[in-house]
């Protein structure tokens, strides 16, 4: 079994935020159903964890940028770990998040041991 790390990525600071408040609230128990599923399946291996609106962003530039965006509004709203046996399992795992039907971008990567 390989660990995949799973990143929401979504917009949650703009005045427009997708999915917005009111789509997050309706997503929210079909969210935790997903996570409890993934748990209940022994696939979890990390929770979920909540992240501020702050952040930082280091360029090679070394610049440093004020909120936690990772190109233009769209930041992560959150990240976890699971077990899948490869990609395609972690991908139908992933595919499952409630919060893409409202325009949140799921990201799967897998872990790599060290050497």
């Amino acid at each position: 079994m390989n660990e995949f790390l799973i990143v929401i990525h979504r917009d949650i600071t703009s005045k427009h935020q997708l999915p917005s408040p009111d789509q997050m609230k309706e997503a929210l128990k079909p969210y935790q159903e997903w996570i409890a599923g993934i748990a209940a399946a022994n696939k979890l291996v990390a929770p979920p964890k909540r992240w501020d609106l702050d952040g930082r962003v280091i360029s090679t530039a070394k610049k440093i940028h004020e909120g936690p965006y990772a190109e233009g509004m769209v930041s992560i709203g959150g990240l976890f770990l699971i077990k899948a046996n490869d990609y395609e399992e972690a991908v139908e795992i992933a595919k499952a998040c409630p919060i893409i039907k409202y325009g949140a971008i799921v990201e799967v990567r897998m872990a790599i041991p060290a050497a």
